[in-house]
């Protein structure tokens, strides 16, 4: 084998590297087709607060002597679901559809970050002369750190949302694009929504061990925001969101790999960056595309 193929076989003879690549395709994948949706039906600021959240429940599971995926599931699922509650609250009826708005999410928001702190400074105080990085983890993801049978759950996890999202996906965007018009046809509107978001909480919650609770948000908003830049057609934009997801985590690994003192997160969310950006970029031949929202007529 020539010096040429052993540079590109290399890194998969390693298995923390083949343990990040199992893991972070899936949870890619899942963020790809998640913060599609997130980003057509106005909800990145939900994303973001579910980021805090994330920090919030790993780190109280870690104080209280829990596994912190424990927190983090309990945590994101939890508090999605009650953003969509109060989102739906005080509107008029039929209008409540499981959208969580910017009022709920400002109304839990600073509480759910000062109570991460709370943990956080329990946990380093008590709890952390066992596993001090577990913390640093949270923050800012461990996917070089993952054992073989957490990257199978990760993957199985990953697999699982994207099965979950492809299979509301129609109505899911008939009930995007014109929430009156889809109740009138049937469709559960009220009901897809909650399912939307509790898929989101799983999503943020599995990808913190991608990329760490802080940039949770970059891994769902980037991919599908230059994807909406690219195409119009909603389900083409639905698979290349999920394909430049997963294109950002191997070429974010396959860096963080060449250069060691570059963490994987920020490999990862600097490709995710720059892609994004790229999409501005005018070439010949291409028609601008509206940004996030231009489907749903928002």
């Amino acid at each position: 084998m020539n010096s040429a193929a052993l540079v590109w076989t290399a890194p998969f003879g390693h298995p923390f590297f083949q343990h990040a690549l199992l893991a972070g395709t899936a949870i890619a994948a899942a963020a790809g087709l998640t913060g599609y949706f997130m980003v057509l039906r106005a909800q990145v600021f939900t994303g973001d607060a579910l980021s805090h959240v994330a920090f919030t429940g790993a780190l109280g599971a870690l104080a209280l002597g829990y596994d912190l995926r424990i927190g983090l599931y309990a945590a994101t699922i939890g508090v999605a679901l009650l953003l969509g509650v109060l989102g739906g609250r005080g509107r008029d009826q039929g209008q409540g559809q499981g959208l969580a708005d910017d009022v709920a999410i400002g109304s839990v928001f600073s509480w759910v970050l000062g109570l991460g702190v709370f943990f956080l400074t329990l946990y380093t105080t008590s709890r952390s002369a066992g596993n001090g990085g577990a913390g640093v983890n949270v923050l800012f993801g461990s996917l070089f750190g993952l054992s073989a049978g957490q990257a199978l759950t990760a993957a199985l996890v990953g697999a699982g949302i994207c099965a979950a999202v492809l299979a509301v996906a129609r109505p899911l965007l008939f009930a995007t694009v014109d929430q009156a018009v889809a109740a009138a046809r049937g469709v559960p509107v009220r009901l897809l929504g909650f399912v939307f978001l509790a898929l989101a909480g799983a999503c943020a919650a599995e990808a913190t061990q991608a990329v760490g609770s802080l940039l949770i948000l970059g891994l769902l908003a980037a991919p599908a925001g230059a994807a909406q830049r690219l195409t119009a057609r909603p389900f083409p934009a639905l698979a290349l969101s999920a394909a430049l997801a997963v294109t950002e985590m191997w070429t974010g690994l396959a860096l963080s790999y060449a250069l060691p003192r570059t963490p994987p997160s920020f490999a990862v969310l600097a490709t995710a960056t720059a892609l994004y950006a790229a999409t501005f970029v005018p070439f010949p031949g291409r028609t601008p595309m509206r940004a996030a929202g231009g489907i749903s007529g928002q």
